[in-house]
């Protein structure tokens, strides 16, 4: 493995990772929006990542992380019980996300951890590399 593929390789990591906290955010922050339809009701969004393989001159490379796509979930959104809400449906109820707050927190905070570490190994290679150079010296 080249030091090159190694940089690569942690850049499509936070690649990826930044996809992920976005969608956290984008979930977090509709979290709380009503609707007056369960159809209209915001759905929580994943990415669904992907391993893809490099072909460098005719043989397997090392793995690349991608993302194959944002995904919704399929649970049904809260429906609240609101007759005084201006969104509320004729029976009175309005409908929220399905978002989970707990389940998003930990979400960010291993995005987080993720890409903390995907940093660490860049800065590591960086100083590996610099005193590489510097034996010839």
């Amino acid at each position: 493995m080249g030091l090159f593929n190694l940089f690569d390789l942690a850049g499509s990591s936070l690649s990826a990772q930044s996809v992920r906290l976005n969608t956290v955010t984008s979930n977090l922050s509709n979290a709380q929006v009503a609707s007056g339809s369960p159809e209209s009701a915001y759905r929580a969004r994943e990415p669904v990542f992907a391993a893809v393989m490099d072909e460098v001159n005719g043989e397997a490379g090392l793995p690349r992380l991608t993302v194959a796509g944002i995904v919704e979930s399929k649970a049904p959104p809260r429906q609240q019980y609101a007759p005084d809400h201006p969104l509320a449906d004729k029976d009175g109820y309005i409908y929220m996300p399905n978002v989970n707050v707990v389940e998003e927190m930990a979400n960010m905070i291993s995005t987080s951890r993720s890409y903390q570490s995907t940093v660490e190994v860049l800065n590591t290679s960086k100083q590996l590399l610099l005193n590489t150079l510097r034996l010839g010296q």
